[in-house]
């Protein structure tokens, strides 16, 4: 499950470590399976919950280059 969230989440611009961070922040729980799934079936509410995690990141002089935090 891991693999698959990191890679919708990189396609994203986003690291996997950010995108669960970023989703405990704006508190929103999804557990791992479901977000994989969501990941590769709905690739559109996938990149909805991207962008609430994104906005709910703390502006970071660490993050990944082009990662908009």
């Amino acid at each position: 499950w891991i693999t698959r969230i990191n890679a919708a989440a990189r396609a994203n611009d986003i690291t996997y470590n950010r995108l669960i961070q970023g989703l405990r922040l704006a508190e929103i729980e999804v557990d791992r399976k479901n977000l994989a799934e969501l990941a590769v079936s709905d690739a559109a509410a996938f990149a909805g919950l991207v962008a609430l995690a994104k906005a709910a990141l703390p502006a970071d002089v660490n993050a990944p280059a082009g990662e908009a935090a």
